[in-house]
């Protein structure tokens, strides 16, 4: 194994809520109200639909993709959902320091070295904006061919993050640590906060799939697991796995898809993209009174309700 390389779950393709548009020459993010699965692959500076959307899109009948069947690839949840504060070089897309609230990894001239990390609040050196909250959540998807390949759907929105990390701990609480053959659903939900004026915001929730209940989701991954112990499958050893290849480097963002990543990190500052119009959830949430700004100084520098993601989508909550 290559050292100071972090080998990550095998992506076969990307979950979105949004996308970077050109506008008057900058690229800024676009919110959306509903999910979109992308390929890897881009073309004329899009990204191109993976036929997983188009099939679930099917399979639902929704005008608005906003349901995702999905499973957790380990039971660990700290390996399906990888957060930490976050720093990029915005020239050069490279990641400059990682770190828990604790610690951090940052490069510096004399190389790679692990420092106190007092979170953003509490940095000089993220000052600007320039550190935030980042998430990468690897999925399954439905029943995909590949039972090792992930879809992965990147963040740096705190609703997200938090809703995520809570909902992956009780699972695996109530589960007895079998987090990895229950049969979960990621749900877009939206919320009015008095930060966001009213406006609808949205961010990414995970529950028990639609139609099941708590015991019917416990009973089939109890199945589940005595099934595929029966063929040899051992999910313990693929989280330990898991584990040591994460450990084997310091960053995860690989340099080919670094600038990508810090593009859709850092354009969401001072961006003014409106969220689209939506018949359902988002009109119906668009219908609740806003608030007028309490002063004249909030009214110029409101709180950011932004979506976000990196590599993914913009800012998201």
């Amino acid at each position: 194994m290559i050292k100071g390389l972090a080998i990550t779950p095998p992506i076969l393709g990307r979950i979105t809520i949004g996308k970077v548009v050109e506008r008057d020459g900058r690229r800024l993010p676009q919110k959306d109200d509903e999910f979109t699965i992308t390929s890897q692959v881009q073309s004329a500076g899009d990204w191109i639909t993976h036929p997983l959307d188009t099939q679930l899109r099917e399979q639902q009948g929704e005008a608005k993709l906003r349901r995702l069947p999905v499973r957790m690839l380990f039971s660990e949840p700290n390996l399906n959902l990888r957060a930490s504060y976050a720093l990029f070089d915005r020239d050069q897309g490279r990641p400059l320091c990682m770190g828990d609230g604790e610690t951090c990894r940052r490069r510096t001239k004399e190389g790679l070295v692990e420092l106190p990390c007092p979170s953003p609040d509490g940095c000089e050196l993220a000052a600007g904006g320039r550190c935030k909250p980042f998430a990468r959540l690897s999925v399954l998807i439905g029943e995909q061919e590949d039972p090792l390949g992930s879809f992965i759907f990147r963040t740096t929105g705190f609703n997200s993050i938090r809703t995520l990390e809570a909902r992956l701990s009780y699972f695996q609480a109530i589960s007895c640590n079998r987090l990895a053959y229950l049969p979960l659903e990621l749900r877009l939900r939206g919320k009015s906060t008095r930060q966001s004026f009213g406006r609808p915001i949205f961010y990414v929730d995970l529950t028990l799939r639609e139609g099941w209940t708590l015991e019917e989701s416990l009973a089939e991954a109890d199945r589940l697991q005595q099934e595929r112990e029966a063929i040899g499958f051992d999910q313990k050893a693929l989280d330990r796995a898991a584990k040591q290849c994460l450990a084997n480097g310091a960053f995860e963002e690989s340099p080919e898809e670094g600038a990508a990543v810090a593009e859709e990190f850092y354009s969401a500052q001072g961006a003014s993209t409106q969220p689209q119009e939506s018949n359902s959830l988002s009109e119906q949430l668009s219908k609740i009174p806003q608030p007028q700004p309490a002063s004249l100084n909030e009214q110029n520098h409101p709180a950011s309700a932004k979506q976000g993601g990196n590599g993914s989508q913009p800012p998201s909550s």
